[in-house]
């Protein structure tokens, strides 16, 4: 999975590709049907880029590349519109079990399960990341043998 450039802008619903930098902030676009543009300044709105997200855990943070790779697996994702908190912290259970469940809120939960919904069936949702395809390409080198 390749979230390099896909952000959540704080005050703005959904998510936001960057695409290009200003002097004072970024261009972005939003990653839903309708595709709007945003100028945001630096100063005035918080951004965080999603491959740099971390969601509280029991003993350390969990990523949340690593917990949407789990969703990925998962057989049922609950309706982050529709289903209750309870629903919805059970899925979490599945798919992050060492989270703090005192520091991860429903609605951490409910971001989180709308942001998998928005990029499950984007391309570079589904790419590998270029430093694993690097490593795994570094790995296949050593391991062409002669017959």
């Amino acid at each position: 999975m390749n979230l390099q450039g896909i952000v959540s802008v704080s005050g703005k619903p959904g998510l936001w590709r960057a695409m290009a930098q200003s002097k004072t902030g970024f261009i972005l676009e939003s990653l839903d049907a309708q595709k709007l543009k945003l100028v945001v300044n630096l100063n005035t709105a918080k951004l965080a880029a999603l491959e740099e997200i971390t969601v509280f855990g029991e003993e350390e943070d969990l990523k949340l590349t690593d917990i949407f790779e789990r969703m990925k697996t998962a057989e049922n994702t609950p309706d982050a519109k529709k289903a209750d908190g309870k629903v919805l912290r059970a899925f979490f259970r599945e798919v992050a079990p060492d989270h703090d469940e005192e520091k991860v809120y429903a609605s951490d939960i409910k971001k989180i399960i709308s942001w998998f919904e928005l990029l499950k069936n984007r391309p570079e949702f589904k790419a590998v990341p270029e430093a694993a395809v690097a490593a795994t390409e570094a790995g296949n080198d050593g391991e062409s043998g002669q017959a």
